[in-house]
């Protein structure tokens, strides 16, 4: 049966509703579109949740049954928000449609056909947590001694890799390559872990989240008569946020709309996420695998003014050509001042700048706090800012995580240099203690009162007899093979101590076994790396070790005594990537330097393009102003710093999209 587009008036139940005065030209043109294979170009702050939703009313309004619709989205929320909009709209409850996450639908088809693929209907759902548990059986089983070794992933970084390598279906090799490459050397090793990890699942009866998706394609593909119910029964098929899909979610969405009866919705500009398994491709090559696609574009910004969207697509115009969609922001607003570039000395002055201009902004201008944020690449950009704002008792919510001290890795590192700094300090020992195999609290413990009874009773110093027999023999069996590295390591960091700078301190630390530790217990290793770079940088601001400790306990306890509600006003700092899809009055971005923005490690790799799209994403946060600002000097590189150039990102917009703003030391406007 062929959708009647031109019903002369809805459905009984569904009231009538005026899409020509709800919506803009180019959300109307695709809300009305006919059916078949839409693609929807949808730019920032443009309105694509709105035309996503009007396209629910208006196909319920034109005669199509909910059942008939699928609505695919990325989080649950988002599918609830849609769905209860078309209540709204249309009085059809949410319970009629099958709308959610992929996951989500693909439970509920499995639960329905799984047995098609040999999947019972009484299978279990892993969680996490169990789900690295199960890895970590099953490759006890095959290598028992595989995670005694602390250079080897544990269980749950092992578990990241493989399951990136299952959504985005590349081989282990040419993930761990892309990805992963503190594991190059025993990548071989993670095909038949996978192999046994899976045969355990089926054995027992139970999936994890990536089966979800596997399984599912798997049905679509393998069990031809439930692949053309689905065709069938889901007439319209509508997908959210298109670019960020992976390659098995592609691939189910071109099995459910078979016939072509699609529409998706994204933006090939913030397509951020391949890091987590986001293949821009699938976007861009959707035209050649649903001939006869319409292509709407929908450019009015309400959130933006002219001069900011004017940066915005500057940044789109720098992309190679070729590879991209065309598209141009038009602004909805009236005119206001143009961004700002702002040069600085280096991290401190920025953090200051930024402080400076808050409360300006707060005091002066009565801007709310918490329409400010301060935007960065990674984590290390902000810790100045965290700094200079807990000084200033300003309150802050980072949004992307924790405050740089309290981050996991930065906390080890800080307590094995305060143990080896005061070897008293049996706090500090225990949280270092206890990343050793097999040594919990108890056993730290016990570990401690030997190495403290034989120091004494030899009067010697608690570091020499570490090593010796009769504190050794308090080890764990588990731990032995790594103690002599652990006992040699901390040795190596209390003579730097002794003869060097607290920043040489630091090096040696992350040099030493702790790094080696580091790279088996992060999947993101890479990027925890980075960020104790960057305390190495904070610890060439002292020459003692005792200052560059107590500073670090200090900012701790001014932080945590201040704990901010999160309902409360605040300055928002937060990563570009946990910015996605919000917006501010007021923006920030930091640390415009190459290396920084872009990162170093994809101006290596030759890509930036992925980061580009990154700064696009950056500066369309901003509603009323935005700062763009880079250090000439990168202070976490040590005493004296490293000269940096402002990103290549800046460099290619014409000058006349930005006003340049210089500021003296004493930081007057």
């Amino acid at each position: 049966m062929e959708l009647s587009l031109d019903a002369p008036r809805p459905p009984d139940g569904i009231p009538p509703i005026d899409f020509r005065a709800q919506l803009n030209d180019e959300q109307y043109a695709a809300v009305t579109a006919p059916p078949g294979p839409l693609l929807v170009l949808a730019g920032a702050g443009s309105g694509k949740t709105r035309t996503l939703t009007y396209r629910v009313a208006y196909l319920l309004s034109q005669g199509a049954k909910p059942g008939e619709i699928l609505l695919l989205t990325f989080t649950n929320k988002a599918a609830k928000e849609m769905l209860h909009r078309v209540q709204d709209l249309t009085g059809i409850e949410p319970a009629r449609f099958w709308g959610g996450t992929f996951h989500s639908l693909g439970h509920r088809a499995l639960r329905i056909y799984g047995e098609a693929v040999g999947l019972p209907r009484n299978f279990t759902i892993l969680d996490a947590d169990e789900s690295e548990s199960l890895l970590k059986q099953t490759v006890e089983a095959e290598d028992k001694v595989f995670f005694k070794d602390k250079t080897n992933p544990r269980p749950g970084p092992l578990f990241n890799v493989l399951s990136l390598a299952r959504n985005t279906q590349r081989s282990l090799d040419d993930t761990v390559a892309h990805n992963f490459p503190q594991y190059a050397e025993i990548s071989h090793r993670f095909p038949a872990f996978a192999a046994a990890y899976t045969a355990r699942k089926r054995k027992q009866n139970v999936v994890d989240y990536d089966d979800l998706l596997e399984l599912w394609l798997e049905l679509l593909t393998k069990a031809p008569e439930v692949a053309e119910y689905f065709s069938h029964r889901f007439r319209h098929v509508l997908v959210d946020e298109y670019q960020d899909t992976n390659t098995i979610q592609a691939q189910i969405v071109d099995r459910l709309a078979a016939h072509h009866c699609i529409m998706a919705v994204g933006d090939d500009a913030q397509c951020i996420y391949s890091w987590r398994g986001a293949d821009f491709e699938n976007i861009m090559t959707f035209p050649n695998r649903h001939p006869g696609t319409v292509i709407h574009r929908i450019e009015t910004n309400y959130r933006s003014t002219p001069e900011i969207l004017a940066l915005a697509n500057g940044v789109l115009l720098a992309q190679p050509k070729g590879h991209h969609f065309d598209k141009e922001l038009r602004a909805a607003r009236g005119h206001a001042q143009k961004p700002y570039l702002v040069q600085v000395m280096d991290d401190t002055e920025q953090a200051e700048f930024i402080l400076k201009r808050i409360r300006a902004l707060v005091e002066d201008e009565g801007v709310s706090m918490s329409s400010i944020a301060v935007l960065y690449r990674s984590h290390f950009l902000a810790l100045e800012v965290q700094l200079v704002l807990s000084r200033a008792g300003v309150p802050y919510h980072i949004t992307s995580g924790v405050k740089f001290f309290e981050r996991q890795h930065i906390r080890d590192a800080v307590a094995l240099l305060r143990f080896v700094y005061n070897p008293a300090d049996a706090q500090a020992w225990q949280r270092v203690a206890v990343l050793l195999p097999k040594i919990g609290e108890k056993g730290a413990q016990k570990i401690y009162a030997a190495a403290h009874d034989h120091a004494r009773l030899l009067h010697k110093d608690f570091l020499d007899v570490l090593p010796s027999d009769d504190v050794k023999s308090k080890v764990a069996k588990d731990a032995r093979d790594d103690w002599q590295n652990f006992c040699d390591s901390l040795r190596q960091v209390a003579d730097t101590m002794r003869d060097g700078k607290p920043s040489e301190a630091v090096e040696t630390a992350i040099e030493g076994w702790y790094g080696d530790y580091l790279k088996g217990a992060y999947a993101d290793y890479v990027d925890r790396l980075d960020e104790l770079k960057a305390l190495v940088g904070f610890a060439s601001r002292f020459e003692e070790m005792q200052d560059f400790l107590a500073q670090i306990m200090l900012l701790n306890s001014e932080t945590s005594d201040r704990q901010v509600d999160p309902d409360a006003e605040a300055i928002k700092l937060t990563t570009v990537h946990q910015a996605k899809g919000l917006e501010y009055d007021v923006v920030f971005l930091i640390g415009l330097a190459d290396g920084q923005f872009p990162g170093r490690r994809s101006i290596e790799a030759g890509d930036v393009e992925e980061e580009r799209r990154l700064f696009y994403v950056a500066v369309t946060r901003a509603r009323n102003e935005l700062y763009l600002s880079y250090p000439k000097i990168a202070s976490r590189a040590g005493p004296g710093g490293m000269m940096l150039t402002p990103s290549r990102f800046i460099l290619e917009l014409p000058t006349d999209l930005y006003e340049p703003l210089k500021i003296k030391r004493t930081y007057a406007w």
